[in-house]
Formats: structure tokens, C-alpha cells, sequence
């Protein structure tokens, strides 16, 4: 199995990061949120003046065989469909990384479409979508090691020209059931506390979707909670692959912001391969999608936002990217007491 050199974060500067922090001119406390951010991104950075350097969103894209049994609201060509509007620049994601300046990747990690290798699309294709897990696994354990691999060496490569920040998405219609049976086995949850909306279901849909999930997980042995096995059972390529990533990312000391609920199956995954990962992590939004909060307790998350998303493909984070910048500004460059000449009493 890969191994991965993860080092827990060190506490020498914690007291300095806080008389730093206290000592810009506010009242103690009242830039709430943005303090804990600043003070996370100095830990995960081991300094003073922490910075976000040549910010990355990267969007995994992965087919799921479940899909043809009508776990979602739109059929499995819409995968494809989208990585074409991603060219184009037409998706929300597009939209808010322009606004705020992050590059944009997309990476073909398992989609059942042949791409034009002229497109601006990375690929890391396993195979042609995942095999659908009500009748097996969802790929060899194979496939899911070099999953995580191809998934590590994207994040050697974006590190290597000097980024220090990464923003994960996701597109893969049925990624939601892959994470509802990531969630329910690795979190020890009922299933039927796991299963939402996803794209758009309505009661009876939710219905079905579960009546399937829960056919797929009767014939897995869940007293086997090894997160690799979970993954090779009920994962989805791009999953694998954002897991893979987060754990490179984590070794390299990278601070990674963290989506919602496809993202966060990807993070319980790797989590439960080594725990320390969520030390570099900032937890952006609670998503919309019912069992979200579960996975951010079992992590012991405190969100940012919550703003009623849930459409995924990095959206929720991309839109709590300017909190996070303000927070590395004013730790920058906002003036403390004695610069400004204020009185502190």
C-alpha cells in the first residue's frame, strides 16, 4: 500500500500567533472566524505571516455504474456533458475561480467518454466508469491504489510550480450514493441517515435510491472497514483520486479547503488512512445535502459558511475563498496596537 509522510502540526508558535492576532488594533475576539482561519493557516505554515500562493481549484470527474440504476436525477451523459462546459467556461465553477483569481483544472479521472486530447482536460483515466457495486465491487483494489497514486502525483506537480493551496470538486452523476456508503460504513451510520437528495429526488426517489444502496451494502462485509477495501467497494475513480490528492497534500504541508459531501467522503476516506490530514484542512461550507453534517462531526469540523449549498464541483468552497484570503490579509497587514500608536485599555 502507498505510504504517506504525514507530520502533525508543531505548537512553537501557537502563543506568538495569538499575541500577533490580539494585538492588531480590534477588540480581543471580533474578527471571529477570520482569527481561527489566521491562526490555522500560521500553524499549517509554521509562521507568522502566512500566504496563499498560487491557488488551486482542481475538479475530479468520475463515471459511476450505480448511475445506470437511477440514483440520480439525470443520467450519467451529463458527466461528460459538463467537463465540456467546463471548457467553455460556462459552469459556476468556472465562474466563481475567475472572480477570484484561482487557476482551474479539470482532471479526467474515470469518465465513459472519449475526450479531444486537444482539450485542456488532464488525463488520468482508470477506466470507463466504475462497475456497478449492487453486483460487486466497484473496481479492483488495483485500480484504486493507482487511483490514489495519479491522484498524489497531480498534487506533487501543482506543488512543484509553487502552490501552496488547493481546493477540491467533483463531477460524477451517482457520486452522492458512493459517499452516502463511504459515510455509513467508515462513520458507523445507519444508511438511511446517509442517504439525501443528491441531485434532486424527490421522497420516492430518495425511496429507491435507498431501497438500491442498501442492496449494494447488504452484500459487503462491513465488519471489513479498511477505508482502502470501502473505496474498492463503493468508490467512485474521482473519489479515489481526491483522496490520493489530499493525503500528497497534506504530506506537503499544503493547506487544503474543503468542500462538501463527495468532497468530504473523499477526506473521512483518507482521514481513516492517517487522521492527521485533517490538520491542514479548512472546512468552508456545511452543505445542503442531508448527512454533510454527520461527516463534519465525525471530523470534527467547524464549517465556515452555511449558506444552503449543495451543488458541489468545488462551488461552496470557491465562494468561501475570499474569507480565507481576508484572513492571511489582516494578520498581514492590518496595524497592531503599538505600530498605530492606540491604546490597548
Amino acid at each position: 500500500m502507498l505510504k504517506f509522510e504525514l507530520s502533525s502540526l508543531s505548537d512553537s508558535i501557537d502563543k506568538e500567533l495569538w499575541e500577533k492576532i490580539n494585538g492588531k488594533t480590534k477588540p480581543l475576539g471580533s474578527l471571529g472566524m477570520l482569527e481561527k482561519i489566521a491562526f490555522q493557516m500560521g500553524k499549517i505554515q509554521n509562521t507568522l505571516c502566512p500566504s496563499i500562493n498560487k491557488p488551486h481549484v482542481i475538479v475530479f470527474a468520475g463515471d459511476h455504474g450505480i448511475a445506470d440504476d437511477g440514483v440520480s436525477f439525470y443520467p450519467k451523459s451529463v458527466s461528460y456533458q459538463m467537463l465540456y462546459n467546463y471548457m467553455k467556461g460556462g459552469a459556476a465553477i468556472n465562474v466563481f475561480s475567475n472572480q477570484n483569481n484561482i487557476t482551474f483544472k479539470v482532471v479526467d479521472a474515470g469518465v465513459d467518454h472519449d475526450f479531444d486530447p486537444d482539450l485542456d482536460i488532464i488525463n488520468q483515466k482508470i477506466a470507463y466508469g466504475t462497475k456497478n457495486y449492487r453486483f460487486g465491487p466497484a473496481m479492483t483494489k488495483e485500480q484504486c491504489l493507482e487511483g490514489i497514486k495519479r491522484g498524489a502525483s497531480i498534487i506533487e506537480s501543482i506543488y512543484n510550480e509553487g502552490s501552496n493551496f488547493v481546493i477540491f470538486g467533483e463531477k460524477g452523476i451517482g457520486n452522492t450514493s458512493s459517499a452516502s456508503l463511504i459515510l455509513s460504513v467508515l462513520g458507523e451510520i445507519p444508511l438511511d441517515e446517509c442517504v439525501g437528495r443528491g441531485t434532486g429526488l424527490d421522497s420516492d426517489g430518495v425511496k429507491s435510491k435507498y431501497e438500491l444502496l442498501n442492496e449494494a451494502l447488504s452484500n459487503f462485509d462491513t465488519t471489513n472497514k479498511n477505508p482502502i477495501n470501502v473505496l474498492t467497494q463503493f468508490g467512485g475513480f474521482e473519489i479515489v483520486m481526491i483522496a490520493g490528492a489530499m493525503l500528497k497534500a497534506a504530506e506537503l504541508k499544503m493547506t487544503m479547503l474543503i468542500d462538501g459531501f463527495i468532497i468530504s467522503s473523499a477526506l473521512l476516506s483518507a482521514y481513516k488512512i492517517n487522521p492527521k490530514i485533517t490538520e491542514y484542512c479548512l472546512f468552508a461550507h456545511k452543505s445542503n445535502e442531508k448527512a454533510h453534517f454527520k461527516m463534519l462531526e465525525i471530523l470534527k469540523a467547524d464549517p465556515i459558511l452555511d449558506i444552503g449549498m449543495r451543488l458541489g464541483e468545488a462551488t461552496g468552497a470557491s465562494v468561501c475563498f475570499p474569507i480565507v484570503k481576508s484572513a492571511v490579509q489582516f494578520i498581514n497587514e492590518m496595524a497592531s496596537f503599538s505600530e498605530a500608536g492606540v491604546s490597548e485599555k
